[in-house]
């Protein structure tokens, strides 16, 4: 795996994943701490002149800097479990039904890192995968968060119920979001921005909620959902007075 930009090398670097090799612009500034550690871990490093990294460059956003990297290691939805039982917090899960546009799933796993979340669960089909691109949207996040892919959502869903996790699926006409009850071990279910979370996906669910709007355009990006069903989350477990 190809890994390019400042941010997403650090995080990978800071990571337990395995680097093979990391190339820099010669003349480069401020990348000293990436050097070091890179030196410190044993990892192949190359000065090479910036043109070489431009031809290599998958995305053309490199900014001096390409680690390459064994493919990504997904975990297994036990394994997020355990660690989230471990933590001594509530349980909090994103659930992923049908997005397939990498751009949004590495801003939907930027904002599982940021507020907490324990892990992120896709399918193995009708989603996209953790690959350079979301490595490089999630500015890194995708090294540090959790992901699983199941072979079927719905039995991911039938097993977080058996563990006693409740599940809430994101539907424009779920109940209002800040009317919810969003306490305990909670997980959610983001769908499409086209087809939303499918029908069946959503029986299953043990509710459902929206966000209110106010404009003219009737649904908000999937990622941008995301984030303002996470940190009303956040935002209760924090101060649950308010």
């Amino acid at each position: 795996m190809q890994i390019e930009g400042r941010n997403p090398v650090r995080e990978a670097l800071q990571s337990a994943g395995q680097i093979s090799k990391l190339w820099i612009a010669k003349g480069t500034r401020d990348l000293q701490p990436l050097i070091d550690a890179a030196r410190e871990r044993g990892i192949a490093l190359r000065f090479v002149e910036r043109r070489e990294l431009d031809r290599v460059s998958r995305s053309g956003r490199h900014q001096g800097v390409i680690a390459w990297a064994e493919e990504f290691r997904y975990a297994s939805l036990d394994d997020i479990l355990t660690r989230a039982r471990e933590s001594g917090r509530p349980l909090f899960l994103i659930l992923l039904d049908g997005i397939e546009d990498p751009h949004n799933l590495g801003s939907i796993l930027r904002v599982a890192e940021c507020c907490g979340a324990h892990g992120v669960v896709l399918p193995s089909r009708r989603s996209a995968s953790v690959n350079e691109t979301v490595l490089k949207v999630s500015a890194g996040a995708a090294m540090h968060v959790p992901v699983a892919q199941v072979g079927n959502l719905n039995d991911a869903i039938r097993m977080l119920q058996e563990e006693f996790v409740r599940v809430l699926c994101a539907d424009m006409d779920g109940d209002d979001l800040y009317a919810c009850d969003l306490s305990g071990d909670l997980a959610i279910v983001i769908g499409s921005e086209g087809e939303g979370v499918r029908p069946l996906t959503r029986k299953l669910c043990d509710g459902a909620v929206s966000i209110p709007q106010f404009g003219k355009v009737n649904s908000l990006n999937a990622s941008v959902a995301c984030g303002i069903l996470c940190y009303e989350t956040v935002r209760r477990r924090v101060a649950p007075q308010s």
